[in-house]
């Protein structure tokens, strides 16, 4: 996600401008600021013939009362909360020598900051603290807007039950909504839905709750693939073809999986919803049978991690149970709580860095991590700040999603030998690294 970034920079102990003003008899009196750097200053003796150009003369920065009429330091007006900002882009309008101009300053949280500025100007070393603004402007993120709108005759209705939302910053954004919901009489309810954060963003839509005596079940009406028209509809240069499953595949034969043409398969290791990590009631028998197939091998697990921690944790077991095993390909990382997403107390960024931790840890052993997730939550969410591998998720004829995959799961309603109902289909970019 690119945000723009904005600025106010508001000095502390004195104003610099270019306007050639005077200063106070206030700020002649200002106390030196210290430097351990040494300070070049411009120095004369009474002899014009023994005038010295440049001496080193001081250990300390000029005091700010010698800072002289034409300094120009012009910051932004603000700056985004989380976004990197040099000191450079932050006094975007000078004519001074920053000494460390790509230093990043601090945007982790809102408010007024403070940044330690040190800048030649005319041969002198000057050093101050300055004060600067960091906002958050950015609305709340709408992830599930009303999937499954429906809520069942004399039940309470709660907003916050059939809607998903995330704050790029709060981790306690808040839904409300107008219009009326009558649970005793079967209708439809249009209301406005509004989620707003801590700074004053809001992000608002319409929908409409169904109130009904009976929940729905999902339709399935797609159409079913076969591996071998997969196979041909994708007839890429430099691929490779491969299913991922779990326990609702049940038994699989993998040397029919195998002679239909696949060559690699990612099996779910297990999962975690927040009480025991539950191992895939499968996972052992189809790594043992995928091997023995001779199939390339990776695993996925699905988590709901809402800790840096938690997600070491689980990354420890899973390196646990590998009990140095070979794969051929990453651990794939699964986090798939989008329809409820404010019950987890994150905002965005919580939720990267704890992909983050979990691919730390698991490359402390040794193997490589991934990212799992569909096109709509990799360019909304997912910022991948490691550069890891992605498996994307986008069930569709041809994919539009612009960022860099290395496997793509291209459908979700597959048929091949070996496997009595439906699999996820796969393709490998094999020019694409998965480290």
């Amino acid at each position: 996600m690119k945000k723009t970034l904005y600025a106010i920079l508001l000095f502390s102990t004195f104003i610099l401008s270019a306007c050639g003003k005077t200063e106070s008899a206030e700020e002649s009196t200002a106390p030196t600021t210290e430097s351990a750097t040494t300070t070049v200053s411009t120095s004369t003796t009474s002899s014009a013939a023994e005038t010295t150009a440049a001496t080193e003369t001081t250990t300390e920065a000029a005091p700010i009362a010698d800072f002289p009429d034409g300094v120009i330091l012009k910051p932004l007006d603000s700056v985004e909360v989380y976004e990197d900002v040099t000191l450079s882009e932050l006094i975007n309008e000078k004519n001074v020598d920053l000494r460390d101009p790509d230093t990043l300053v601090d945007t982790s949280e809102t408010g007024v900051k403070s940044a330690n500025v040190v800048f030649t100007y005319e041969g002198v070393l000057y050093e101050t603290d300055v004060k600067y603004i960091v906002e958050d402007t950015t609305p709340p993120l709408t992830l599930n807007s009303g999937w499954t709108p429906y809520v069942k005759v004399g039940d309470t209705f709660d907003i916050d039950k059939l809607i998903g939302y995330a704050d790029n910053y709060d981790r306690h954004p808040h839904a409300v909504y107008s219009g009326d919901v009558d649970t005793s009489e079967v209708g439809n309810y249009p209301i406005t839905v509004t989620v707003s954060d801590s700074s004053g963003n809001e992000t608002s839509w319409d929908l409409t709750v169904l109130v009904l005596n009976e929940i729905p079940k999902p339709e399935d009406n797609n159409d079913r693939v076969t591996f071998a028209d997969f196979m041909d509809y994708y007839d890429y240069d430099d691929v490779s073809y491969g299913i991922d499953v779990s326990v609702w595949q049940s038994d699989i034969d993998f040397d029919a999986v195998r002679d239909a043409g696949c060559e690699f398969v990612l099996m779910r290791m297990g999962y975690y919803y927040g009480s025991d990590i539950v191992m895939d009631d499968y996972y052992k028998q189809n790594m043992a049978n995928a091997t023995a197939a001779g199939l390339d091998v990776g695993v996925y697990f699905y988590t709901a991690d809402n800790t840096e921690e938690g997600a070491r944790e689980r990354a420890r077991w899973i390196v646990e149970q590998l009990d140095g095993r070979k794969l051929d390909y990453p651990i794939a990382f699964d986090w798939e709580e989008w329809s409820t997403f404010q019950e987890y107390g994150m905002n965005i960024r919580d939720l990267n860095n704890v992909f983050e931790a979990f691919c730390d840890e698991v490359e402390k052993s040794g193997y490589t991590a991934m990212l799992y997730s569909s096109k709509n939550f990799l360019e909304s969410v997912w910022e991948n700040y490691g550069d890891h591998p992605v498996w994307l998720a986008h069930y569709t004829d041809e994919t539009d999603y612009e960022g860099d995959f290395a496997l793509w799961q291209a459908s979700a309603y597959g048929r091949i030998p070996g496997i009595g109902g439906d699999v996820d289909m796969n393709i490998r970019f094999n020019s694409e690294p998965l480290e």
